[in-house]
């Protein structure tokens, strides 16, 4: 038995904010030069995915709890 349902939307949110982890210790560790403002598009994106992403997942629950009930 599942302890929880699987969420792809935090999924993709922790996947971003991986990523931009990953962007900016690379920057610190002088790996490459990354630019102050890459972050911002790089985070508000991956929050607009995930919530796209939350909310077609609850479609798609509701549509198929619909049926089978």
């Amino acid at each position: 038995m599942l302890r929880h349902e699987f969420q792809p939307g935090k999924l993709v949110a922790g996947l971003v904010f991986t990523t931009a982890g990953t962007v900016y210790a690379g920057d610190a560790a002088g790996l490459w030069e990354t630019p102050w403002f890459l972050i911002v598009p790089l985070v508000v994106g991956g929050l607009f995915l995930a919530g796209a992403t939350a909310v077609v997942t609850r479609g798609i629950r509701r549509r198929t709890g619909a049926r089978s009930s």
